[in-house]
């Protein structure tokens, strides 16, 4: 158990990055939402709010879904017996788990995940069974409903032994719930050889500030791809995962794409800790300046020989009015390491947009060609459900006027 004067204090400790935000100005979400029992009778906003994150109203080409409405489980469905899919509070009815709450995040990290801890948060818990790969993914959905309402979860993923899984997430706000805010604390715990896909798309309110808490700590030859993409305006975003390779020969790598609207203000970044001989890790991050504030962050910390690891950071600026810096670091404490970092920040080239348009194309569309591609560049195996979104929040940008 976690000292709870600790955990109280900092209620009041501010984020090392990003904006501070004054919780006392946001109420509870319910945490008693309507249940949703068919995912595929929902319509309306809703089901345009979960598509625009990725999340499909059909079981088909899923094997579970999660739907969290402010800080309650709507809906929860699963269609095959090698995963549990749960909320956490059900799950620690069920097991003990001392071994994995708050063990990936500090509950007095800051007056965010302090709040989450202190409330005793909802949020999902899913667990990939010893050995089996799961082909379909799960998805889960976070939305926001109540404006001023403040949305606080914590979800914890294991991945057993040898075990593979793909997870979709999607994070959003109804119309109505513009200014808001959302907390979102994530635990994720990859055991021996096990193997997870994680990709998160968020699409808030211009107004909705977000703080997501997320740690990874993964063992012996294990597997980790994070992607995040947010293409859409946001009130305020400030985020710094981190995973821990503890076990020899484990890997990650965080994806991160983000268009920085006007009126945005976003901190994003990824710490790795390598800990354990032969660990590797990519840090790939693709962001955009539209007006808003652009903070691009990235660590890597070498601690076992035989590491390597990359740190890449890439903004371009397409507005006079925004801002765009980039913080790269590398720190090692032994010497057979191997880690590398690049970061760049610039426009669009004119001879690129010149030599597509001698090819047929208007200017907006060489200008669009261009974006995309850099948005999705150097990532490899970007999953397809991603690409498209990218493409579509290209064109709704008008990215090429």
């Amino acid at each position: 158990m976690q000292d709870n004067k600790i955990v109280k204090d900092a209620l009041g400790k501010k984020a090392d990055y990003g904006p501070d935000i004054d919780l006392n100005e946001y109420q509870e979400g319910t945490y008693t939402p309507e249940t949703i029992e068919d995912i595929e009778k929902v319509s309306g906003e809703m089901k345009e709010r979960m598509m625009d994150v990725g999340v499909t109203p059909c079981r088909n080409g899923r094997s579970g879904t999660m739907i969290f409405m402010d800080n309650g489980p709507s809906h929860v469905s699963s269609d095959t017996s090698d995963v549990e899919l749960i909320p956490i509070r059900v799950a620690a009815k069920k097991y003990d788990l001392s071994e994995y709450l708050w063990k990936a995040v500090r509950p007095d990290k800051d007056k965010y995940t302090s709040k989450t801890y202190l409330e005793n948060a909802d949020g999902y818990f899913i667990r990939v069974k010893e050995g089996k790969k799961v082909a379909d993914p799960i998805q889960t959905c976070m939305m926001l409903n109540r404006n001023k309402g403040i949305q606080a979860v914590h979800n914890i993923i294991i991945v057993e032994k040898d075990a593979s899984l793909n997870i979709i997430n999607g994070c959003t706000t109804s119309k109505h719930a513009n200014d808001s805010m959302h907390i979102g604390v994530s635990e994720t715990y990859i055991k021996e050889g096990g193997s997870l896909s994680f990709s998160m798309i968020h699409n808030w309110g211009e107004n909705t500030h977000v703080r997501p808490r997320s740690g990874a700590i993964l063992e012996k030859n294990a597997k980790f791809v994070n992607n995040y993409v947010l293409l859409n305006p946001v009130g305020s975003i400030q985020s710094y995962p981190s995973a821990h390779l503890n076990g020899e020969g484990a890997s990650v790598k965080f994806n991160s794409i983000c268009l920085s609207h006007k009126g945005s203000d976003i901190d994003m970044g990824s710490l790795v800790v390598l800990n354990a001989p032969k660990t590797s890790a990519e840090v790939m991050s693709r962001s955009i300046t539209l007006g808003g504030k652009m903070m691009a962050r990235g660590k890597l910390i070498g601690n076992a020989k035989g590491a390597r690891a990359h740190l890449e950071c890439r903004s371009l600026v397409l507005s006079n009015d925004g801002i765009t810096l980039a913080v790269p670091e590398l720190e090692s404490s032994v010497a057979d390491v191997e880690m590398t970092h690049e970061a760049a920040v610039g426009k669009i080239a004119r001879d690129q947009v010149e030599y597509l348009m001698m090819r047929g194309l208007t200017e907006d569309q060489a200008v669009s060609m261009i974006v995309k591609g850099f948005l999705e560049g150097g990532i490899v195996g970007l999953p397809e459900h991603l690409k498209k979104e990218i493409d579509a929040a290209v064109e709704k940008a008008n990215l090429g006027s």
